[in-house]
């Protein structure tokens, strides 16, 4: 959906023959036929879709289709001049059926038995040892200007009896002027796949992307289908499916054989699988070619219909040395399917028809109705058994460093055929209209925006640092930013000052970095700060850095402690799938409340922390791309880990206390086909030493601590213990649990639509020598914290309402101190 969403962008942009031929072929009873066989004298040939829908080209007007379908008359349809759509209704057969039967069940699933047994030795990822081979891939987004009208409307409006004004609407006739000439859209593609060691990386030797200089990565790292049929989950723009030929498709999927056809000289099944989900839930259907002496796929359709309409179709070629069926050539497609209501997408809103029955008055089309994306790959130079040396094998693709600096001629030699007048004028066009509007610059200061940056020439300024408010500082108003590629893409300063209002102090951070290595994104920096900081917070140095517009947990606290000093560290994603930080610190750390640390009978009011740290997060199931500006995760995947060590260096820098600390955290996340979604969140921390309470844990309280919960109505955190008093429990070793279920919108009213999410959280601590701290009263989490909750996030405008409830061993007296009333905000970009 997000390669859709972003493309749609260009929709709104000033923008040898064929002929297509459209049509629908249904039985006597004008019930539609899904997936017969469509069979053109160019040898184009198709089947129709789910609906009985079918669309070809042929390179003349005249000339005859065959249509058929198992257990039906084949008919033979003679072309006509200037007529574009054929109805054709087959007659069922009245002579015996010949099917071909395996047993005395229904012969598809036998078939599928064999299919699935048979998957390792027809699988190419199983069955070779290695093998390589080269892509020309290209995708368009575009529309067929003989399917829009391109009339001039125009209607009368009358302010009075006498005054009468035209409206002339010349949308249609615009659309279709543009899309005679060009596309909407159009990037080009040469890739170089290799396997070994049970592992298919692709590297990409060029790349052409109409209205860039510098191709946008993130489109090229999308997932529109899957490489491999074999896979067990089937992915279709990004979303993943149960394979009809996995293990346990049987128990999900219905097929039935719809015929017997020749694929390249050899027999195969023509088997239609459809998914068992319920009524108007999203599902894989499509049909099967299944070699009949080997049970390999010899051809498959995917395809999913919703509010799009979203097809993959893979080609095999049989290759007789090695025995088996390799892809030659693979489709994927989207086009507009229905809804019930228009969706807006980055601004602009895409309109859809509702099923209605047979009274439905369709509305006038829009651009967006005609519009549809097509991505076709072609595989050639294929070798078998070659043993390649496969460079930075951990990688999923590797994009060249001068992969979009081909010339024209690297692109004539690897297209199948040369680009036609339209593809031409398209790269022409949309490259003169994005300098024009400065497409490339507006969409790097989109980035920059979402990642909370405003770029005023060599300078990102931070969004973050200019205002926020919490109970020790008040007001805390500042300045900051750090030097962009237009300074230097090697080395770099960053820096921030602040003000509070309430304890009237500045606080600024000075430092700089450079950078080692651009492939692994390795940086050398170091600063100098004077600033504050919650109280017994856990920080994990290699998390990203998330922008909010507001946050709002930080309001309400009020123990910070201050630290001046310095730190350097070295930023690396040198080893596969991880991203690590290793420091070395030196800070003056003064609480800012009322505490004494009593080490041995010395009370300590301030001390000196001298502390080495190395911060590791692993994405062991991410696929990571290498791109010219450095290594990035392409597909986010889970579980994913963090791990974090901290230890004190005693006699350095004149530390004064000997400790350690343990920090780990696991994520896991699981989105479902219906829109719901599961995230599960263990986070753990184990200190151990002379460690003070400024530098242990909290576990994120965010409840105030007032008398009714009126009173104690605040926003709600993020992975927060809602119900929990701040500083109510400090622990040396703690564990946490939390797990949130969310389900699809619930729609009430038009413009309300509430996401409801159930949220469980738990913990269990222990204070190791409470003696130590002097000053504050609080619990300890050994008999465990429990609190659940209900949030209805997006109810309008992006604000929410939730509820949480306190139970179990820590449970308070009083009823209504154990409920927490929160309000949210998300901020929704899309629909």
């Amino acid at each position: 959906m997000k390669l859709f969403c972003l493309l749609t962008l260009f929709f709104t942009l000033t923008i040898q023959a064929q002929f297509q031929i459209n049509g629908i072929v249904t039985d006597s009873g004008n019930k539609p036929l899904p997936f017969a066989s469509i069979k053109t004298a160019d040898h184009n040939n198709t089947i129709t879709d789910v609906d009985g829908k079918f669309s070809f080209t042929v390179s003349s007007e005249t000339g005859f289709f065959t249509v058929s379908y198992i257990g039906f008359e084949t008919k033979n349809i003679t072309l006509t001049n200037n007529k574009k759509f054929y109805s054709v209704s087959l007659s069922q057969k009245t002579d015996d059926l010949k099917e071909v039967v395996i047993s005395n069940e229904n012969p598809a699933l036998s078939i599928l038995r064999k299919v699935i047994s048979n998957k390792n030795s027809n699988n190419p990822q199983k069955k070779l040892s290695s093998f390589e081979y080269k892509t020309y891939n290209k995708l368009i987004v575009t529309a067929n200007p003989d399917s829009i009208d391109g009339r001039i409307d125009s209607s009368a409006t009358y302010k009075d009896l006498k005054k009468k004004k035209i409206n002339i609407d010349s949308s249609d006739y615009k659309f279709k002027e543009i899309i005679s000439k060009q596309h909407l859209f159009q990037t080009e593609k040469i890739s170089q796949y290799q396997f070994g060691s049970k592992r298919l990386k692709e590297t990409v030797l060029g790349t052409k992307m109409a209205g860039f200089k510098q191709p946008v990565y993130e489109i090229i790292a999308f997932s529109l289908q899957s490489i491999s049929i074999y896979d067990p989950k089937y992915e279709l723009l990004e979303t993943k499916y149960e394979s009809p030929i996995s293990n346990n498709a049987l128990k999900d999927y219905t097929y039935k054989l719809l015929d017997t056809v020749t694929v390249q000289g050899r027999e195969t099944y023509m088997i239609h699988y459809k998914n068992k989900q319920k009524r108007n839930a999203s599902g894989l259907e499509g049909v099967l070619y299944i070699d009949a002496e080997n049970f390999a796929i010899a051809k498959a359709v995917m395809r999913i219909k919703g509010v799009l309409d979203i097809s993959g179709i893979h080609e095999f070629e049989y290759v007789p040395s090695e025995k088996i069926w390799f892809q030659s050539r693979t489709t994927f497609k989207i086009v507009k399917g229905k809804n019930d209501e228009d969706i807006k997408i980055l601004g602009g809103t895409i309109q859809f028809d509702a099923d209605t029955g047979e009274n439905f008055e369709p509305r006038k089309k829009a651009a967006s109705d005609f519009t549809y994306l097509l991505s076709e790959s072609n595989n050639f130079d294929i070798h078998y058994n070659t043993n390649p040396v496969i460079k930075n094998p951990a990688l999923y693709i590797e994009i060249k460093e001068d992969a979009s600096k081909k010339p024209e001629a690297f692109w004539n030699e690897y297209r199948k055929e040369t680009l036609d007048l339209k593809s031409q004028k398209t790269y022409l066009l949309l490259d003169s209209i994005s300098i024009k509007k400065r497409i490339e610059k507006r969409l790097g200061l989109g980035r920059k925006i979402i990642n909370g940056y405003i770029p005023v020439g060599p300078i990102d300024f931070d969004l973050k640092k200019l205002i926020s408010y919490n109970n020790y500082e008040g007001f805390r108003l500042g300045l900051g930013g750090i030097t962009n590629d237009r300074f230097s893409k090697n080395f770099r300063i960053e820096g921030y000052a602040a003000y509070g209002t309430k304890d009237g102090t500045t606080k600024y951070s000075i430092g700089s970095g450079f950078l080692l290595d651009k492939n692994t994104n390795t940086w050398l920096n170091g600063y100098y700060s004077d600033d504050v900081r919650e109280i017994a917070s856990t920080v994990f140095a290699v998390d990203k850095r998330v922008f909010k517009i507001y946050d709002p947990r930080p309001i309400n606290i009020s123990t910070f402690y201050q630290y001046v000093g310095w730190r350097g560290n070295i930023q690396t994603k040198i080893i596969p799938k991880t991203e690590a930080v290793l420091e070395l610190s030196r800070n003056h750390i003064e609480p800012k409340f009322d505490y004494l640390f009593n080490l041995h009978g010395k009370l300590y009011s301030s001390y000196i922390m001298t502390t080495a740290m190395l911060s590791i997060a692993w994405s062991p199931f991410s696929d990571f791309m290498q791109t010219p500006t450095g290594r990035t995760e392409a597909d986010k995947r889970f579980p994913k880990f963090t791990f974090q060590y901290t230890q004190s260096l005693p006699d350095v820098f004149e530390n004064d206390f000997k400790f350690g600390k343990i920090d780990f955290k696991a994520e896991y996340e699981k989105k479902y086909l219906n829109s719901q979604k599961t995230g599960v969140l263990l986070q753990g921390g184990y200190a151990f030493g002379d460690v003070p309470i400024t530098h242990l844990y909290n576990t994120a309280p965010n409840n105030l601590t007032k008398e009714t919960i009126v009173q104690r109505i605040t926003f709600a955190g993020r992975n927060s213990f809602e119900t929990m008093y701040f500083n109510e429990f400090f622990s040396s070793q703690y564990v946490m649990f939390q797990i949130k279920h969310g389900f699809d919108r619930i729609r009430i009213l038009r413009k309300v639509r509430p996401s409801l999410v159930l949220v469980t959280r738990m913990a269990w601590g222990n204070m190791e020598n409470p003696q130590q701290h002097v000053g504050p009263a609080y619990k300890t989490l050994d008999k465990g914290f429990f609190e659940s909750g209900i949030e209805l996030n997006k109810i309008y405008k992006g604000i929410g309402l939730g509820g949480f409830y306190r139970y179990g061993p820590n449970q308070l007296p009083r009823f209504e101190n154990n409920i927490a009333v929160k309000i949210s905000y998300v901020l929704d970009l899309g629909i």
